[in-house]
């Protein structure tokens, strides 16, 4: 699925009157404008498009050289569009969203997939093959009234699905859009100009029109982040890397240059507040790319529009950022996920090695190398720019000497996060934290386990968006309860959604491999919970989950939840034998204490089931008695 449609409504969220406010992980660094003024901005910016790095479009032999073998799969890529037809988005399809919450934006991200490898094949090839189609593709978007997703029509002032032709919606995928087209104008607008000099100078208006005038005097959108009121999350950096690209691809006026710019680094530095200082992703690691990794690509032209003379680069937390999707990286194709992450993924190795080579990483170019496959698709679809920062580095990279392995432990304390990895290829991954993270479940203290990199104990993810993921009935969804976690319900209650619910006196012990946390915060007040101690010990090639509790009453009994995948046998009182992609566990458990049942959990949601199959399992540990307080014991180890 296109990362846009995977990514947060926050517009909706806004019009559900859900608690933006920032989270107790905000914290005031500001590592861009404190060191560098607006007036170093106004020195250092290259005007006229001189700091672009790539060939001109008539530079033919510069083309061959850069592009060397993705020439031919490019303009084969691009072939496969000269009969496409631009898709028309009907207002009905913006409206389907505030009648039924279906997100219909298939026609869109077609249109921006056809016009991407109609511009890259006509930078390979050269021969204007390709031009009367690009020329298509650019009216298509230009006479579409929105270049918002169907779902953020809703962050314009009216609230409503159909946009305003005067109140335009700067959302991730019109920055998206915009970040194609600006590439489109600077590569070929002389070329344009041939055909018709209006055809240049309508773009030029819609990208004026939609995003640089938008960006300079529409202060409203929650994710430039400059009220103060509202957090951040991976649009914060994804919308101000588009908007930089526009900028510095289409504005030659200095003092409008500046003042985006300057603007742009302001909310660039929010972001950067909001992350924590141990650099982990708390939207889960398949928004790294998006996050992390777009938070680098700005900083990436920032530097290069300047000359080199506005840059962080050296800052550890940046370098901790980066590394942490190679920390999350179990192996097959399979990374940690928490919250609305998938379990599968593993990040762009042409972004990560980028970013590692200028956070001087070795772990992340060695991960990056360990990705590389030289025959796949060099294209980074409709982000221009990321496909040519891919050409551009691709022999160092193929260069790079292939290196993974887990570290011992990744302990992120500020985020509470906690990843360990022991003998017979075993790779656990705990979390605490706080159930108002971005793209929150709730999770505290849930636990993932890993056997020769596939996942045993298992988070779901999350199926396809919809208006109701964003709204106040998020927490209706299946998906988004504890009761789908590893995680306990306490007197029959599940945790509650809000910031104060949180995981407390989280803490590692790298000498013992033992994360722990307190995780009875996390549950409302009806559960009558004074401690709930969870802690997970990695050791002799066995995981140890511990539950030590306290509570004021039992009213209800006590369950423990563990979610898997594959095949589930409880036929054997005391051990779940569960058998996932060839792999075989068995989980033990008290059987004095505990009864063990099994519900099947169907998934016809194609994004679940892409991912685990057509069902995955909830395994139910009831607990026999009614004690205030014990010490439960699981473990799970694998069997030859």
């Amino acid at each position: 699925m296109n990362i846009i449609s995977r990514t947060i409504c926050m517009g909706a969220l806004l019009l559900a009157g859900i608690n933006l406010s920032f989270a107790s992980n905000y914290s005031p660094r500001y590592f861009l404008t404190t060191k560098y003024s607006k007036e170093d901005v106004r020195k250092a910016i290259i005007l006229n498009q001189e700091w672009v790095a790539f060939p001109s479009y008539s530079d033919r032999a510069g083309w061959d050289s850069f592009l060397g073998d993705n020439k031919n799969t490019l303009i084969a890529s691009g072939e496969k569009s000269l009969d496409y037809t631009w898709r028309f988005i009907k207002p009905t399809d913006y409206l389907e969203f505030e009648r039924s919450g279906a997100r219909l934006d298939r026609d869109k991200n077609a249109n921006l997939s056809a016009l991407a490898s109609l511009l890259m094949a006509e930078l390979a090839e050269g021969k204007g093959r390709f031009i009367d189609q690009i020329i298509n593709g650019i009216y298509a978007f230009s006479e579409s009234t929105s270049w918002a997703n169907t779902a953020h029509n809703s962050l314009q002032k009216s609230h409503r699905a159909i946009q305003a032709w005067d109140d335009p919606v700067f959302d991730l995928t019109a920055g998206t859009t915009s970040n194609l087209l600006s590439w489109t104008y600077y590569f070929l607008h002389e070329t344009l100009d041939k055909t018709d000099p209006e055809i240049s100078r309508r773009l030029y208006h819609e990208l004026k029109h939609r995003i640089l005038d938008v960006f300079l005097t529409n202060n409203s959108f929650w994710w430039m982040v400059r009220d103060q009121k509202h957090k951040s999350n991976n649009w914060t950096p994804w919308c101000n890397y588009n908007a930089l690209n526009a900028f510095m691809l289409l504005e030659n006026d200095p003092d409008r240059l500046t003042d985006a710019v300057w603007l742009s680094m302001q909310s660039v530095d929010e972001f950067l507040n909001y992350t924590c200082e141990d650099g982990a992703c708390e939207e889960g690691s398949s928004y790294w790319d998006r996050a992390a990794g777009s938070a680098y690509d700005y900083l990436d032209i920032l530097n290069r529009a300047t000359g080199g003379k506005i840059a962080i680069f050296d800052i550890p937390m940046l370098r901790s950022c980066g590394e942490y999707i190679a920390r999350s990286y179990v192996g097959d194709g399979w990374v940690v996920n928490f919250a609305d992450a998938s379990a599968h993924g593993g990040g762009s190795p042409y972004l990560i090695y980028r970013f590692g080579k200028d956070v001087d990483s070795p772990i992340m170019k060695g991960y990056a190398a360990h990705l590389y496959n030289p025959q796949s698709n060099i294209s980074s679809g409709a982000d221009i720019y990321r496909t040519l920062a891919a050409c551009a580095i691709q022999k160092e990279l193929a260069a790079e000497k292939p290196v993974f392995e887990h570290p011992a432990y990744s302990w992120y304390p500020q985020t509470d996060v906690c990843y360990m990895a022991g003998g017979d290829n075993l790779y656990v991954a705990c979390k605490g934290g706080y159930n108002a993270e971005s793209h929150n479940h709730n999770d505290c203290g849930t636990v993932s386990f890993y056997i020769n990199n596939t996942p045993i104990l298992i988070d779901a993810g999350v199926g396809t968006y919809t208006r109701q993921t964003f709204s106040k009935e998020r927490y209706t969804i299946w998906t988004m309860q504890s009761f789908y976690h590893n995680v306990p319900a306490i007197n029959g209650i599940a945790q509650k959604d809000g910031a104060e619910f949180k995981a407390k006196n989280s803490s590692f012990d790298p000498s013992r491999m033992t994360y722990s946390t307190d995780i009875s915060a996390a549950y409302p007040k009806e559960a009558l919970v004074r401690k709930w101690l969870r802690s997970c010990t990695l050791k002799d090639n066995e995981l140890t989950v511990r539950d030590n509790f306290i509570l004021a009453k039992s009213v209800a009994p006590k369950v423990i939840c563990f979610m898997t995948w594959g095949s589930v046998d409880i036929s054997s009182p005391g051990a779940v034998l569960i058998e996932a992609n060839g792999q075989k566990a068995a989980l033990k458990y008290d059987k004095r204490k505990f009864m063990a049942s099994v519900e099947t959990v169907a998934l016809p949601d194609a994004r679940l089931s892409n991912v685990w199959g057509s069902e995955i399992y909830r395994i139910v540990l009831t607990c026999k008695d009614n004690k205030t307080k014990d010490n439960y014991v699981f473990s799970i180890r694998p069997l030859k």
